[in-house]
């Protein structure tokens, strides 16, 4: 999977999006049954085209990757289509985004930030929170792990999905992910970092799905950040995330007052 800068901007920067900045849509997944995932937001830009994903973490807070270009944007809750009316869904206008201290887009480093709503989310059954978790832990290779957006699901295709859709993937050791034959350490999968695809490739996020959150045994443990352009799906170019360190979380709950 991959994931997401603004569908605007160049391809590459659409697939940084979505596979931890490159490549960001869901690629071999499936349609979620509708709201069934009421922490997903979906960000759209100032042109009111969808250019991020997102998660609910406070009634007024989302957690989305730093590399998302928000600017006079909205972000809208509950929705399971991106063109259908939905009773369920809530749109708000975005009161302040706080990217993290020291973001580097050259090095995919630190691609997390907050977005502030100007109200906060009524709480219902489409609409609800997820929980940060306790700890820090780094998902060992091998956990399966899922990922959701509205994403593209072939590369080849300029279209985002309509509905939101989940896929499978699994997390690869960062020195695997590393040498010649993924990203050859160009950016270095750091720490800060998540690797997660499949295999014989097919599983992945990609241009779109930026911002999304990972999911580990039920755990929200990172956020879609890049994969390699055009590549989404691919075995050498597996979807990369934020890992949610202890870092990472203090400032989070420092920023938004605690959750």
């Amino acid at each position: 999977m991959g994931a997401f800068l603004t569908l605007s901007t160049s391809a590459a920067v659409i697939l940084l999006v979505i596979r931890g900045g490159l490549c960001v849509d869901i690629i071999g997944g499936a349609e979620v049954t509708p709201h069934s995932r009421p922490f997903m937001a979906l960000i759209k830009g100032a042109n009111g085209q969808s250019i991020c994903g997102g998660a609910l973490i406070k009634k007024n807070w989302v957690l989305t990757a730093a590399h998302c270009n928000v600017e006079g944007g909205s972000v809208i809750l509950g929705a399971h289509s991106q063109k259908a009316r939905e009773k369920e869904k809530q749109v708000f206008r975005i009161a302040k985004q706080i990217r993290y201290p020291c973001y580097c887009s050259s090095r995919k480093e630190n691609d997390i930030m907050l977005l502030q709503l100007q109200k906060s989310a009524q709480i219902n059954k489409a609409v609800d929170t997820i929980d940060l978790p306790n700890s820090d832990d780094d998902p060992k290779p091998g956990t399966i792990c899922t990922v959701a957006g509205w994403g593209k699901t072939h590369n080849h295709l300029r279209k985002l999905s309509d509905t939101l859709r989940e896929v499978n993937v699994t997390v690869i050791s960062r020195k695997i992910c590393n040498d010649k034959k993924h990203y050859k350490n160009n950016p270095v999968i750091t720490d800060n970092m998540i690797c997660a695809g499949a295999k014989n490739g097919g599983k992945d996020s990609c241009s779109g799905d930026s911002g999304g959150p990972l999911k580990c045994n039920n755990v929200m443990r990172g956020i879609t950040a890049f994969g390699k352009p055009n590549k989404c799906g691919s075995v050498d170019g597996p979807g990369v995330y934020t890992r949610l360190t202890k870092e990472y979380l203090q400032w989070i709950r420092k920023t938004i007052g605690g959750v």
